[in-house]
């Protein structure tokens, strides 16, 4: 596996849907799929095992949208995607959605059967988190990929060997078949009548994979051995790691998270002047918060009643199949910018200033993505609202000039009183109680963020409480990762709430071929 980028599994993708993990993922598998199939798609058939998340989340938490989006090619940020099936099946497409007992090891897995007038091909691939995928199999013949590179596949006789200059050649044999898998930064020039089949799979995410790449640290401890008694600041250190990961230059680095601020600034703007949509358990609320606070009519909350506007401008504009960006993940995209957009606000910080607090908390997120997840199928909600807990910490004593150390100790903080946070979303949708662990993860990180810079004790290194958050999760049962068959999720109200949706979403297609 290609190591962590910050723009690619930690502050993004920049996208609609309301779980990364679901429908940005779920887009990213479509669109391999349909470089597979060079476009062309007459049918897909879709398994879910009946062990994982998706029998029970595929509809309402977005991988249907981000799926038939990616199959269609549009891209994660599309305003279509809301109607990507109906399209899909508008378009003359088939598909076919069915649960199976296949005991797939990984919660987030979709198996897709391909056909068009010409050929028929399978794809297995897992959703990791906060948008990320991995393709696990082809048509049988296991592989990897990321989409982080230009891949071209060619089936091939088994005795063929063939190079390509500054490119990695894997091979792969099963069932008297041979596969050679082909990645670099473009498609090569093939010989003609090499292969029997050639598939030209392009990149999905936006920092390129590259071989070789010579990371300074890829974890906490790393990173403090690496920058000694320099203390540099937590995010120059996190330019030095991109730098070298996405072979930027420092303004690179910097502008591109800059473009990210400017997004989130705008969605909150979007957010707070109202938002809308059917399939939705809360409406717009932030309108309201924002009308007494003006007014001096809530308690004096100080900087933190700005941060809880913001997050709940974002949540609602995810609500709404809006413009946001994951960080580290949909259901938790609203805790780190929100709190962090507030805050320099309050302190008059310009946009230059967000974006290395964000880079801050980017390379705090590296560290979780590079020894665990942020996907609550896999971790519960401390993945998600913990991390970005954790990640807002020190990103929040980066606005306030505070050390390295300082940052770091807010991190670690963050993240401890979060651990064991299991997700259970109401009605299946992503939205309650996680609105409320937004605010949570962002009040928290305010409170741990004031307590590193008194120089509070942290006791436990970071890295050891990823650790400890990835061992809790192994024991957290199925049932509270992201399935919406535990806590709040199962409750007598939670359960009619869904059904009310439920007929409302079919009296509105009423007989149209989305359902």
């Amino acid at each position: 596996m290609n190591p962590v980028s910050i723009f690619n599994d930690v502050i993004g993708p920049v996208m609609r849907g309301p779980s990364s993990s679901h429908c940005a993922a779920a887009l990213r598998i479509g669109r391999l799929a349909r470089d597979l199939m060079d476009g062309e798609i007459s049918s897909v058939l879709i398994e879910f095992d009946r062990e994982g998340s998706l029998p029970t989340t595929h509809d309402s938490q977005g991988s249907d949208m981000g799926l038939f989006g990616g199959l269609l090619g549009w891209e994660a940020d599309d305003e279509r995607l809301p109607h990507s099936m109906q399209t899909f099946e508008e378009s003359g497409m088939l598909q076919h959605i069915v649960t199976v007992d296949v005991g797939d090891p990984h919660p987030n897995t979709y198996r897709l059967t391909l056909t068009n007038a010409r050929e028929k091909h399978s794809v297995i691939a897992i959703s990791t988190g906060g948008g990320m995928m991995e393709v696990h199999s082809i048509d049988g013949i296991s592989l990897h990929m990321d989409g982080g590179y230009h891949e071209t596949l060619l089936w091939v006789d088994p005795a063929t060997e063939l190079s390509f200059d500054g490119m990695e050649v894997i091979s792969h044999s099963a069932g008297g078949q041979k596969l050679l898998q082909v990645r670099g930064d473009h498609f090569p020039e093939v010989p003609a009548g090499v292969a029997t089949m050639v598939k030209r799979l392009a990149p999905v995410l936006p920092v390129p994979s590259r071989q070789d790449i010579n990371l300074p640290f890829t974890s906490c401890a790393e990173m403090l051995e690496w920058d000694g008694n320099k203390k540099t600041p937590v995010w120059k250190l996190a330019v030095a790691y991109e730098m070298a990961r996405g072979n930027f230059t420092e303004v690179e680095v910097i502008d591109r998270m800059k473009n990210i601020v400017r997004i989130l600034r705008r969605s909150i703007a979007n957010g707070i002047a109202g938002t809308s949509y059917e399939d939705r358990v809360l409406h717009h609320q932030s309108g309201r918060f924002a009308q007494l606070m003006k007014a001096d009519r809530l308690l004096n909350g100080g900087a933190l009643n700005r941060i809880v506007l913001y997050v709940t401008a974002l949540m609602e504009v995810k609500s709404s199949m809006g413009v946001i960006v994951a960080a580290p993940t949909a259901g938790a995209c609203a805790a780190l910018p929100g709190a962090v957009i507030a805050m320099a606000e309050e302190m008059n910080l310009d946009e230059e200033e967000m974006a290395k607090a964000m880079l801050a908390a980017g390379l705090i997120g590296v560290f979780i993505a590079t020894r665990w997840t942020f996907a609550a199928e896999v971790g519960g909600c401390q993945a998600e609202g913990g991390s970005a807990a954790c990640m807002a910490g020190a990103a929040l004593v980066t606005l306030a000039g505070g050390t390295r150390d300082q940052a770091i100790a807010a991190a670690s903080m963050s993240f401890q009183s979060m651990l064991g946070l299991i997700c259970d979303p109401i009605a299946n949708r992503v939205e309650a109680p996680c609105l409320g662990k937004n605010v949570m993860a962002a009040s928290n990180a305010l409170s741990c963020a004031n307590m590193a810079l008194a120089d509070f004790d942290p006791l436990i290194p970071l890295d050891e409480v990823i650790d400890a958050a990835k061992h809790v999760s192994a024991m957290m049962p199925r049932e509270h990762r992201c399935t919406s068959l535990g806590g709040l999720a199962i409750t007598p109200t939670s359960l009619e709430i869904e059904r009310k949706l439920a007929s409302l979403k079919s009296k509105s297609c009423g007989s149209c071929a989305c359902h």
